[in-house]
């Protein structure tokens, strides 16, 4: 068994089915409890659609999703090709104590990342976007 997977995805939204497979049966083989999968999943979920609607914008390119199970802890690492973006530093903030009707749109994912996940680390290196996740056990 092992201990990392590595996707290797187009920028459209058909590969967000490709990667809840993927991190489903990665999970499974590991033990993951349910609450450590949907956790994963729903980042995963919003991150990569936020890689392939804004950051690429189009279908035609790729990105990269590498994922290691440890006994302590869950490493995500995604990588694109995209224009800089540090979610970290960039992303708007959300309103999230206003109603549906009078929230504006944007930021959310990032917002539900920085809930879940126990680290995130941004950096730009070699003309690419890395976003490191750690998601303890």
């Amino acid at each position: 068994m092992a201990d990392q997977v590595s996707l290797n995805l187009e920028s459209s939204l058909e590969s967000l089915s490709q990667i809840e497979r993927e991190v489903a049966a990665f999970g499974a083989e590991h033990g993951w409890p349910a609450d450590l999968l949907f956790h994963v999943q729903l980042v995963l979920d919003e991150l990569a659609t936020n890689v392939i609607n804004h950051g690429y914008g189009a279908s035609g390119h790729e990105f990269q999703i590498t994922i290691k199970s440890k006994p302590q802890a869950v490493r995500i690492e995604m990588v694109d090709e995209a224009r800089p973006f540090d979610p970290l530093q960039d992303a708007p903030n959300p309103t999230t104590d206003a109603s549906l009707e009078e929230r504006e749109a944007g930021g959310l994912g990032v917002h539900i990342a920085k809930q879940l996940m126990d680290e995130m680390e941004y950096r730009r290196e070699d003309g690419k976007n890395r976003l490191t996740l750690v998601k303890n056990r």
